[in-house]
């Protein structure tokens, strides 16, 4: 089970179709636009309401640009999640009585968590970021860093109480009708870490270890890749390719930007500074480009197209942060918002991108600056392509499948 955008599921397809493959029936349950991700996987589907994309597109989505910080940011997404959350609901129950077990993203945990309470089900935590307080960073959705020792875990504590906080009318309506006693705030996040409630993390310990202080039953598994099947390239993408130097990828996923037509003509710009060729991928964002060394493209398999590039230009999204790490390529951040500067950081820590250009910072001449660091010193690359082997070599779905065997 989990909610947000395509970055915030298309990781469980790949896991999904592993647990397939060790013999589980497994059905992903997600917004309905998000269907097409499954396909050829093996896994079922059940669809959930909220299009989240249209979300973003909205007056509330959009007053995300207004905050300057990672805190004023969360606060309104936690304000937009907890008006959407209790539409999910039936739909959740639905699927979750056709089940044997759950398998909850940070997204859907304290909701997810109350119906497997409620029906009797065992569960487990499948997560793409470290929630966890821990005194080694701040939390991620707060752009990372350091707070301090003290500070970090203080913080960590409090963002878990915000995320509660989305739940905090859908939890209670869930307990009622599943007939379990009415709780305090807080209760079911100190119940789980008490009886040490078991996370499996889809990130590679090569990126971000195990917190030392991290209690018993948080397991940092390793990546799960997206299932794309037999990944193709469409034929004048290929053509593009073939026609020239490697470019350099330029996307942003599912963050939407305030003024597209600029970002994107600040984005050519300094391509054409750097010398490089490009390939734009439009994204929720809108970006668009046209020219002989510049290419415009839907969505394409990040594991077919990364390889191919000199480097990849991206928002940092945990999932494509993976799928650049994977590719063995080196990279330029551009965080907008949430853990994506905390990702960034990891990639600059990590010797694979010269530096980050945040969104509110980025013009032709940062982001070219950049670009020339990350394409024309070896050594990026050589740490990009050193790295990538080392984590295309890990298999994060093995935990998963011995926790589960625990778990039945």
């Amino acid at each position: 089970m989990t909610a947000g955008s395509r970055g915030d599921v298309a990781p469980y397809t790949g896991l999904g179709h592993a647990l397939v493959r060790a013999g589980h029936e497994v059905t992903l349950v997600t917004h309905g636009g998000f269907a097409p991700l499954v396909a050829g996987s093996g896994v079922g589907f059940h669809p959930l309401p909220v299009d989240p994309r249209a979300e973003l597109e909205s007056s509330r989505g959009r007053a995300l640009h207004r905050s300057a910080s990672s805190g004023g940011k969360l606060l309104r997404v936690v304000a937009m999640a907890r008006r959407l959350v209790g539409r999910m609901t039936d739909d959740l129950l639905t699927a979750a009585r056709a089940s044997d077990v759950l398998l909850l993203s940070s997204s859907l945990g304290p909701l997810g968590h109350a119906i497997a309470e409620g029906l009797s089900m065992p569960s487990m935590g499948v997560y793409l970021q470290p929630l966890a307080p821990t005194r080694e960073f701040a939390p991620p959705v707060l752009g990372g860093g350091s707070w301090g020792t003290v500070g970090n875990r203080v913080a960590g504590h409090g963002v878990n109480r915000a995320v509660e906080h989305v739940f905090a009318t859908a939890v209670p309506e869930v307990r009622s009708r599943l007939g379990l006693a009415r709780t305090r705030p807080g209760t079911a996040l100190r119940s789980r870490e008490k009886y040490n409630w078991p996370v499996q993390h889809g990130f590679s310990p090569l990126i971000v270890p195990r917190p030392a202080d991290w209690r018993p039953g948080l397991t940092v598994a390793g990546y799960w890749w997206p299932y794309d099947g037999d990944a193709q390239l469409p034929p004048e993408l290929r053509d593009f390719l073939d026609s020239g130097p490697a470019p350099v990828f330029v996307g942003l996923g599912s963050a939407t930007v305030p003024d597209p037509e600029r970002l994107s003509a600040e984005i050519v710009r300094a391509l054409r500074r750097a010398g490089l060729r490009g390939v734009i991928q439009r994204g929720w964002g809108g970006l668009e480009a046209a020219g002989d060394d510049v290419l415009g493209i839907g969505e394409v398999p990040h594991s077919a197209l990364f390889p191919r590039m000199a480097a990849v230009v991206h928002h940092c999204g945990a999932g494509t942060t993976a799928a650049g790490l994977r590719a063995g390529v080196p990279a330029v951040p551009v965080p907008i918002q949430f853990d994506e500067g905390f990702w960034a950081a990891r990639l600059v820590s990590l010797g694979v991108a010269p530096r980050a250009v945040p969104l509110r910072g980025l013009t032709a001449d940062t982001l070219a600056a950049a670009l020339v660091r990350a394409t024309r010193d070896p050594a990026y690359a050589e740490r990009a392509q050193a790295l990538g082997a080392r984590v295309r070599a890990e298999d994060g779905t093995a935990p998963v499948l011995a926790a589960l065997d625990r778990l039945t």
